[in-house]
């Protein structure tokens, strides 16, 4: 319901401002095609937002965004059920499913430890995690999460967590890019691939 004295273009243009990606200048571009062209482009979109926000919800298994529960990740039964990966939020999900680089299933933590964000482990989905794993028969875990302090530090600490169940923890190589230059590496990065080489 627009609210009185609010103009209905500007405040689309706002709307679709708070998008990643999508700068002001963007956002005015886009609108302006959308309002040209309101039944092939405006209306089906404004319909999809409300069906999508109406149908899709966390799985409760996974924590992955679908408008199935389970999810159809993991629901489907010719994954690797015995192989979880770890990440930090449902856009790495989409990413490695993208890539078609994972074929078990995945656990969402809902981001990363942080001292400076204020985010405790009791806030991020890491007691499921475990319970998941001491459960289901779970023969590897791998930690794909960022290769930030924050995301090293959850690492380490879901890793602690996961040890008494005796379950196998890995983490995706990390280093030279294919096409990168060793000269233009940051010293982490650098040091991270000596590190995982094979």
């Amino acid at each position: 319901m627009l609210k009185p004295n609010r103009d209905p273009v500007e405040h689309l243009i706002g709307l679709l401002s708070r998008l990643p990606g999508m700068g002001r200048r963007s956002a005015r571009r886009a609108a302006l095609r959308m309002l040209t062209e309101p039944g092939k482009l405006l209306i089906p979109l404004a319909d999809a937002l409300k069906d999508a926000a109406e149908a899709v919800k966390p799985c409760t298994r996974c924590g992955n965004l679908d408008a199935r529960d389970p999810c159809r990740i993991c629901a489907d039964t010719d994954r690797q059920r015995d192989l979880v990966c770890v990440v930090e939020g449902v856009a790495d999900v989409w990413a490695l499913e993208r890539a078609h680089a994972h074929h078990g299933l995945y656990h969402v933590l809902g981001g990363t430890l942080s001292a400076m964000g204020g985010t405790r482990p009791e806030d991020l989905a890491i007691a499921p995690l475990v319970s998941r794993v001491a459960e289901h028969g779970i023969r590897e875990v791998i930690l794909a999460l960022p290769a930030t302090v924050d995301g090293a530090s959850t690492a380490h600490y879901v890793a602690d967590r996961l040890r008494p169940t005796g379950v196998t923890v890995t983490r995706p190589a990390q280093g030279v890019p294919i096409g990168g230059t060793l000269d233009a590496l940051d010293d982490g990065t650098l040091a991270a691939a000596l590190k995982a080489r094979r």
